[in-house]
């Protein structure tokens, strides 16, 4: 049985090649993604080991907020001093490092990153484990000079002698650069520029005495662990943070996780789609096999193979189909690495390809991957395998099991359909977003999974439809094509269910983005009433001499300033809320158009008071009047009064739990060092918002990094970030008709195989190769639109299920994107035409004496 299971392998292997690509994509992806991710921790755990001191000493970050205030937490520089006397402590350096700061050439064109990364100064610190040593020129003496990192220069064209703004806190000044630094370890796409020792605090800090952190070096002998004790006893450890340098490592390292992972998780989305579909390639493949091999295992039962041998031979068939896959997938992922690890260091990360790293996980992940999709796809066609009758050997079966009730398949469909459904209703009653979320993605699971079982059963009907006009249209040809999709439901349902797929995740993810977009577009109109609104690109925010120079723009009238903080609210049920708070100044009912459930924006803005969404302060049992602890970063606390409930859709969104807000004196207050988000700025009278753009625009050249925009930009803004979402999903849909093409093409071929007689005997009567070629044309066409319709079908509930998720968020308006609709349908019957080329071709070529004869 072995040898006949290996010989029937080889046999067919041409046959098994477009299933194998499936399980190569597959696992490409899988082992790409882990060796890239594995590739990047280990450098950066270098980096971050070989940068951080023995202990550090930091301000202790209490809070977490989502959207930056613009303060810099800070601890006295005296601290380095105090610590240098503690027993077990060589050295101690107050350390000045800011994130997110803007470095603006001499033509006003920003020098840092355009990917994302910051922007970081700090003082010029060159020890032994300084991530920079100096490359050319000197380091900076006195105020005004400055060393740049060599990949930033190189990238924009920068030397020694050319002059920059940097732009920080406390305001701008100018450097030239005296230096360039070349990295001794992994550069992670950050731009650098160091300061004096002696000026950086002022400069960047807005004082001499402050720095952000103490780095501390132990004294021979002491661990760090028992240097973090003695420091931590001297301190008394309340208002700081205090790490070894494994720790402070771990701690970056999971900071960068967050962006790393975010590319490790969209490749293994495509690795997973790949994987889904590709098991109804297999499935099918190995379905086909089966019934073109029937009498050959009527054969072996009737020569005394168990049932038990049978399976096993088909298993091992997909096993070995599965090892092959998973070796040349392997191969692709470690090639797919390289070519993601190079794709970085263009975009500033430097990341070296001699230090990739193949863990053991990762071979182990891919055959596991491979081998068991492999296995599970081909179950249950061995299963049938195994009960084929030795008769079968005497019988001249064209299609075993063609015609084999569907009862069980209708059983089954029926009851997971019937609990999908069940489920996305309970998605559009839901009244709180998590539950909902939940009720959603199991009535899609479900859902996907009937349909796919159930799927052979709307064969008929639906094609019936479908294909209608094919008889009128193209004669006996058209009838052909449309019995041939007819004749075996099982094969039409698993080979069009890959395409299905697909086509459902692109269209229900594209009625939530149109929703989004239609959503986003009307809150804007309903509560923007600023002409202009001036923001930094990325939205972080901006130093205070912007500020000063929109209001002194000519044509100005009205600025609005918002501030951010991350607040802590101690709430009446118990609850303590970790959220994000907006500032505003006065009258900012003249540019944004609030509603109210309770209260007003004067009471909300007046000392000690402040606002609150309608819906989450009856979630926690607050009225206005109620008077909450509210802590802000550094320890600050104090006591505010809810003054006013405001009735806004979306209260909840972008981070801002609760849509608190209050008067940007608050802000000032106890976020001492805040800068401004967002300026909402109205014209003056007798200027027109033309006018007073070009002026901006001319005022705020100097700043690069902040955009001036009216609502049209507003709305451009958010349907380019939700595109980038689309975009995604776009290219895991592409990935998905790669397969669905090559499933259609494998049926077709392997259904021309099967139907070699039939084939031969229409073309012995008259049948010209050109009708062939249509007739195979059609067939793969209505399977492709089968598949379709079944995925527009389950994408349109799906999308209107997601909106009503949306709808929780306050995102009420739904879209339905009718040209993404349309330009399904017409691609359908593109991958049909296409996938029916090679099949056609070859059926239109076969021998006509050859194809009749029999054995």
């Amino acid at each position: 049985m072995l040898r006949a299971t290996l010989r029937s392998f080889l046999a067919h292997r041409g046959r098994l090649l477009l299933s194998a690509l499936a399980v190569v994509l597959s696992v490409a992806f899988v082992a790409g993604s882990l060796i890239f991710s594995d590739t990047v921790d280990r450098t950066f755990d270098r980096l971050f080991a070989s940068r951080s001191a023995d202990v550090t000493v930091e301000p202790r970050g209490d809070l977490e907020s989502s959207v930056p205030s613009g303060a810099v937490q800070t601890l006295p520089a005296s601290l380095a001093r105090e610590l240098a006397r503690v027993d077990g402590v060589a050295a101690a350096h107050a350390d000045v490092e800011v994130g997110d700061i803007t470095v603006v050439d001499s033509g006003n064109e920003s020098v840092g990153p355009t990917t994302g990364a910051p922007t970081l100064a700090r003082d010029w610190h060159a020890g032994e484990r300084s991530v920079v040593e100096l490359a050319s020129g000197r380091a900076p003496r006195g105020d005004g000079e400055a060393v740049l990192d060599a990949d930033t220069a190189d990238a924009k064209g920068l030397g020694i002698g050319d002059t920059l703004s940097v732009q920080a806190q406390p305001g701008s000044f100018r450097v030239e650069v005296v230096g360039i630094a070349a990295f001794t370890t992994t550069n992670p796409g950050a731009a650098r520029i160091f300061l004096d020792p002696a000026v950086a605090a002022g400069r960047l800090l807005g004082s001499p005495d402050r720095a952000t952190s103490v780095s501390l070096d132990a004294a021979p002998g002491v661990t760090d662990a028992e240097l973090k004790r003695r420091v931590t006893a001297g301190l008394g450890g309340g208002a700081y943070e205090i790490r070894t340098a494994g720790e402070q490592a771990e701690t970056a390292a999971d900071e960068l996780g967050a962006f790393l992972d975010v590319i490790k998780y969209v490749m293994l989305g495509f690795a997973g789609i790949a994987v889904l579909v590709g098991v109804f390639l297999i499935v099918n493949t190995f379905s086909m096999l089966i019934a073109q091999r029937t009498r050959e295992l009527g054969l072996l039962r009737a020569l005394g193979a168990n049932r038990r041998q049978v399976r096993r031979s088909v298993l091992t068939e997909a096993l070995l189909l599965g090892l092959a896959g998973s070796t040349l997938g392997l191969v692709a992922g470690i090639g797919l690495a390289v070519g993601l690890i190079r794709l970085m260091s263009a975009f500033g990360m430097r990341l070296e390809t001699a230090e990739m790293v193949i863990r053991w996980a990762t071979p182990v992940t891919a055959y596991a991957v491979g081998t068991g999709v492999t296995f599970v796809a081909a179950f249950l066609p061995a299963r049938r395998a195994a009960a084929v009758s030795p008769m079968a050997a005497l019988a001249d079966a064209e299609i075993a099991g063609a015609g084999r009730p569907l009862r069980v398949r209708a059983a089954a469909g029926s009851v997971v359909g019937a609990l999908g459904a069940a489920a996305l209703a309970g998605c559009a009653a839901a009244d709180e977003t998590s539950s909902a979320a939940s009720l959603l993605g199991l009535g899609v699971v479900l859902t996907l999974v009937a349909t796919v079982v159930a799927g052979p059963l709307l064969v008929r009907p639906v094609i019936r439809v479908l294909g209608a006009g094919f008889p009128a249209l193209f004669g006996a040809v058209g009838l052909m094509s449309r019995r041939n999709a007819l004749r075996n439901p099982r094969r039409t349902g698993a080979t069009a269910a890959a395409l299905m797929v697909g086509l459902a995740l692109v269209t229900g993810m594209s009625v939530a983005g149109a929703s989004m977009s239609r959503s986003f577009d009307e809150q804007i109109d309903r509560t923007l009433g600023a002409d202009f609104v001036i923001q930094n690109a990325n939205f972080k925010p901006f130093p205070q001499e912007v500020t000063d120079r929109v209001r002194d723009t000519e044509g100005t009238g009205l600025v609005v300033r918002q501030r951010f903080a991350p607040v802590a609210v101690r709430l009446p049920d118990g609850q303590r809320v970790e959220t994000t708070a907006a500032g505003y100044d006065d009258r900012v009912d003249d540019v944004a158009r609030v509603t109210y459930a309770r209260g007003g924006t004067a009471a909300a803005l007046a000392d000690g008071g402040m606002a609150m969404d309608a819906g989450f302060a009856a979630e926690h049992g607050v009225r206005t009047g109620s008077t909450l602890p509210v802590e802000f970063p550094g320890g600050r606390r104090t006591e505010l009064t809810v003054a006013a409930l405001t009735d806004m859709a979306g209260g909840d969104g972008f981070g801002m739990r609760g849509g608190l807000f209050f008067g940007i004196a608050t802000v000032e207050a106890y976020v001492p060092g805040g800068q401004d988000s967002a300026l909402y700025v109205n014209a003056a009278a007798g200027t027109s918002t033309a006018e007073l753009r070009d002026r901006l625009e001319s005022a705020l050249d100097a700043y690069p990094q902040v955009q001036v925009r009216d609502q049209a930009d507003y709305k451009d803004l958010v349907h380019d970030q939700i595109a980038v979402l689309l975009y995604l999903v776009y290219a895991l849909l592409g990935l998905a008709i790669v397969i669905a093409v090559l499933g259609v093409v494998n049926t077709l071929a392997l259904s021309v195989v099967e139907r070699t007689r039939e084939i031969g005997l229409l073309r012995a009567i008259g049948l010209a190769r050109r009708q062939l070629r249509r007739m195979i044309r059609l067939e793969s066409v209505v399977i492709a639109v089968f598949g379709a319709v079944l995925g527009l079908g389950l994408g349109l509930v799906w999308g209107l299920c997601t909106q009503q998720v949306l709808a929780l968020e306050g995102m009420t308006a739904l879209a339905v994107p009718w040209s993404t609709v349309a330009a399904v349908v017409v691609g359908s019957v593109v991958v049909g035409i296409v996938a029916a080329l090679l099949p056609a071709l070859r059926a239109s070529r076969m021998n006509v004496l050859e194809a009749i004869a029999y054995e």
